[in-house]
């Protein structure tokens, strides 16, 4: 297959989820023998942050405008199929374009499905619009569950598939490392995310001062009152996560407000952690079952006595059931094969919806 990406970025992880995961799915998706050409458009926020230039496993080229996106449309025409990611910039005026130009599947892939629902709902068509949903062929998500449905039937998408993040099992999975901390949460600080923190990580602290935690993570406020037995880290780049996750006998998954709402919306977190074999307590939302069995691969906190509790528990007995989950439905690779079938079920889709022409065209 000859795919064509137009994503936010691939070329730079500064600020942005979107990288990361690009780079895990494509690397395994080309691995499967596929060629990509991924176009990023040329801003200077991520030029001057960019730590991927030649990937080797696609082809990496950049548009500096619209006008310029048009130097690639024998490319996109080319294409079996073309995907489109949320957050690129003029997102609607690209995916007219590319749905003109396009003659095989065409995708919409949602990294942010309930801030993009949201936004469509109060009338901010940033980077999409509802007018252009249906010209995709299939709506690429990461949220599953109902919001799917909706999709479909509120924006009259064609086909509407979970594709959730991953995880590249060459980068991530147990480091030889001493255990530093008890409880360990990485992200960046969000004003709806802490009141969970300060309920599942900083209570705890407070109640047990003989166990150590860490927070890795920019933006948090200075009004934050740490624990003593909190530890701040303001940054950890992703080529030290594996060996933060290593270091920590428990991690805290904390989830955002809406996609709590959402559900079935799970954070690149969990799997990098579950790679890493560390075991993870997090908050609850629907669908986290699905993902990972309560009990056995994840610990689901309600209050900072379930968090104390869990930290009694065998660790490394449910380090290695989330491991094992990881490694039998959540690495890249099977996100890859799952892209694959999506794109190929679309395309069947639309072979049997277009109307077939007579001798006459």
């Amino acid at each position: 297959m000859k795919l064509v990406v137009l994503g936010l970025s691939l070329s730079s992880s500064w600020g942005n989820g979107h990288a990361t995961t690009f780079r895990a799915l494509l690397k395994s998706f080309a691995r499967r023998g596929h060629e990509i050409l991924f176009l990023e458009r040329d801003v200077p926020w991520y030029a001057s942050q960019r730590d991927l230039l030649d990937p080797d496993w696609c082809r990496l080229e950049f548009y500096p405008d619209l006008a310029g996106l048009g130097r690639w449309r024998e490319e996109i025409a080319a294409a079996d199929a073309v995907i489109v990611g949320s957050y690129v910039p003029e997102g609607v005026e690209v995916a007219r374009r590319v749905q003109d130009w396009a003659q095989g599947t065409t995708a919409f892939y949602d990294i942010d499905t309930p801030v993009t629902l949201a936004k469509l709902e109060r009338g901010d068509f940033e980077y999409l619009s509802p007018a252009v949903i249906p010209g995709f062929d299939v709506y690429l998500s990461f949220t599953g569950g109902p919001t799917l449905r909706h999709i479909e039937s509120r924006y009259g998408s064609p086909m509407a598939r979970a594709l959730y993040c991953s995880v590249d099992l060459d980068l991530y999975g147990p480091r030889d490392v001493a255990t530093r901390w008890d409880l360990s949460y990485l992200g960046t600080y969000s004003d709806d995310r802490q009141p969970t923190l300060e309920r599942l990580l900083l209570e705890p602290a407070r109640q047990r001062p003989d166990l150590r935690f860490v927070v890795a993570g920019p933006q948090y406020p200075a009004t934050i009152d740490w624990p003593a037995n909190v530890e701040r880290i303001e940054h950890c780049p992703p080529a030290d996560h594996a060996a933060f996750y290593s270091a920590s006998r428990f991690t805290l998954n904390v989830t955002r407000a809406d996609m709590i709402r959402a559900g079935f919306s799970p954070s690149v977190r969990l799997f990098e952690a579950g790679a890493c074999a560390t075991p993870i307590i997090s908050d609850r939302w629907d669908g986290i079952e699905t993902l990972f069995r309560p009990g056995e691969e994840i610990v689901l906190a309600d209050s900072a006595a379930d968090v104390l509790a869990a930290l009694e528990t065998d660790a490394a007995a449910m380090g290695r059931a989330a491991r094992a989950r990881i490694d039998a439905a959540h690495s890249s690779d099977h996100r890859a094969a799952e892209l694959e079938a999506h794109l190929a079920q679309a395309a069947t889709h639309k072979a049997g919806t277009r109307p077939v022409e007579t001798a006459e065209g």
